[in-house]
Parts: structure tokens; C-alpha cells; sequence
């Protein structure tokens, strides 16, 4: 019977260890590219895949929010033969399909930023708590009473934790009007900006903006410069290095964004991958990231994404 016993533990580790595998390739695709917020996290993937392997090979690319081109470059990565696949996802449901295809092939994926279905795991920030911050210090700028738009974005998981959290906020004052919550603002500053002219031609009064991202942020700021219309309190999510000089200046009426670590995201999203490959699963199988309110009374104390590491 000990025989028996023995045997079939033997059989268990073996079967175990033969499944485990190294990290010398790494896919990763995400939202834009052109954003750098995806920037940092490329940089965060690879300066920790390194640490693991110093001659893993990265890949990297752009979606540009186009489902169909992200389905394709899943499919390159299994032809690649990647190990792991960081994801951030177009579309958290449709994008199902390729994961499944890639789970297939032993490959580990980890959806970083926003979920994706069918991911072995996620980590990202908490992205209601972000949308709860910004949105408080409307609040508690306005006194609870003013005008208030929410420049919503691409409907991916974080954007709406974002905006679910601001309107938790927003709704509990009676004294706050919700103008506008569903223009698409595409995550982008040139979207930003067209979907903010909109609201300052339509709306004769607006006493702040919520912006999903700090692209969208600056658009909007950028709008009411063109337009001379002042006093509106704009807020938003990410902490990047632009809305860093902008509370360092003084010249923008942005005022306070929730920060995202980017770099620290992809870091742990290898993490996780790495200790999948080799057979562990993650205590959690989502990881939230806290987020801190970034205004210009404390921005000389912000460690952005890009300091030093």
C-alpha cells in the first residue's frame, strides 16, 4: 500500500514539474501605445521579466483599442511561442476567445489594468476608489452644490470602476448636478478636448469635469482655454507626468488627479505570471492597487511614474 502511496506522488510531482515552465518569452498588448501610461508599463514588464531571465525576449504592441487587431496579435504571440501574455484587454468579454486559445498552449495570461474573461489573474488599480477620491474633492471643493459633468471613455472594466466610484460620490449630494456622464472622451487628450468643446457650447455653466484619465484631463483644460472659460475644477485618474507639471505650474485648472503605478502594475502582473508558469496559484486571483489623491499641495511628495526605480 506504502508502495502504492509512494508511487503516485512520485507520479503527481512529476506531472507537476513537467508542467512548469520558464519565462524566455513574454508577450504584452496593450490599450495604446501612443498613452504613456502603457509606456511605463512595458518598462515595468521587462525591467522585472529581466530580473527573472536577463535574456527573456519581450514583445510588446499596440491594440489602439481595435479588437480584431487584438485577437490577431494574441494568435502571433501563440505562433511565437510566448510564455506569458500581459493583457490589457479592448473588450474585458469579447477578448475571451483568444485567452482560451492561448490557455491551450500552457501559455499563462494576466490581464493588467483592466479584467479580461477567462485570465488567470488581474491586477490593477482600485478603480473605484480612484473615482471616489477625484470626485470627493469636487465635492468638498463645491461645498456639495454646482454643476458637475463625468467625461466618461472606452468601456473597459477600469473606466467604468472609475465612474462607478465618482457617481457613488456625486449621488449622496443632492446638491451636485450630473450634466453629462456617457461622452467618450476615447482616453485620449484630442478627445478630450473635442467632447469638452461640446459641453462648454451646450451648457452655459459647468462647475467641474471628472475625466477618466489625465489625457482626457488636459483635453478638457485645453478646451476651456480656447473657449476663455474659467473657474472650472477639473479632476481625474493616473498621476502621469503631465498632470505633475500641470499642479507644479499652477497654470491649468486641473487640479487634483488619482494616482496609478504603472510600472509597480506590470511588475506584479510578471510576478503573478511567474509564479503561475510554475504552478502556484495567487492568493487572490484579482489584485487591487490603492490609489493616493495627487493635488498641488502634495505633488512635491508624489513618486511618479517616471522616478527613479
Amino acid at each position: 500500500m506504502k508502495k502504492i502511496i509512494l508511487t503516485a506522488l512520485i507520479l503527481v510531482m512529476t506531472v507537476a514539474t513537467s508542467q512548469a515552465r520558464d519565462l524566455n518569452k513574454i508577450g504584452i498588448t496593450l490599450g495604446s501605445l501612443g498613452n504613456p501610461f502603457f509606456v511605463t508599463m512595458v518598462k515595468g514588464a521587462t525591467a522585472k521579466a529581466k530580473q527573472y531571465n536577463p535574456d527573456v525576449e519581450v514583445i510588446s504592441v499596440s491594440a489602439d483599442y481595435d479588437l480584431n487587431k487584438q485577437f490577431t496579435q494574441i494568435d502571433n504571440f501563440i505562433a511565437a511561442g510566448v510564455d506569458l501574455i500581459l493583457i490589457n484587454a479592448v473588450d474585458p468579454n469579447a477578448i475571451e476567445p483568444a485567452i482560451k486559445r492561448a490557455q491551450k498552449q500552457g501559455i499563462k495570461v494576466v490581464a493588467v489594468d483592466v479584467t479580461a474573461a477567462g485570465a488567470d489573474a488581474t491586477v490593477q488599480t482600485n478603480n473605484v476608489q480612484a473615482g471616489e477620491i477625484a470626485c470627493q474633492y469636487i465635492v468638498d471643493k463645491l461645498n456639495g452644490k454646482g454643476d458637475v459633468i463625468i467625461q466618461n471613455g472606452p468601456q473597459v472594466s477600469a473606466v467604468i470602476d472609475r465612474v462607478t466610484g465618482c457617481k457613488s460620490v456625486l449621488e449622496k449630494h443632492s446638491g451636485i448636478n450630473i450634466l453629462s456622464d456617457d461622452q467618450d472622451g476615447k482616453g485620449s487628450r484630442d478627445g478630450g478636448m473635442n467632447v469638452m468643446q461640446g459641453y462648454l457650447t451646450r451648457f452655459p455653466e459647468i462647475d467641474a469635469v471628472f475625466a477618466i484619465n489625465d489625457p482626457q484631463a488636459i483635453g478638457c483644460d485645453l478646451a476651456a482655454k480656447q473657449l476663455q472659460r474659467n473657474g472650472i475644477i477639473i479632476t481625474s485618474v493616473d498621476g502621469a507626468p503631465d498632470i505633475e507639471e500641470s499642479l507644479k505650474s499652477g497654470n491649468s485648472q486641473i487640479e487634483a488627479s488619482a494616482s496609478q503605478d504603472p510600472y509597480s502594475m506590470a511588475k506584479k502582473g510578471v510576478d503573478v505570471g511567474v509564479e503561475l508558469l510554475q504552478g502556484k496559484a495567487p492568493k487572490e486571483k484579482v489584485i487591487l492597487m490603492p490609489s493616493t489623491l495627487i493635488t498641488s499641495e502634495n505633488i512635491n511628495d508624489y513618486v511618479g511614474w517616471s522616478s527613479p526605480r
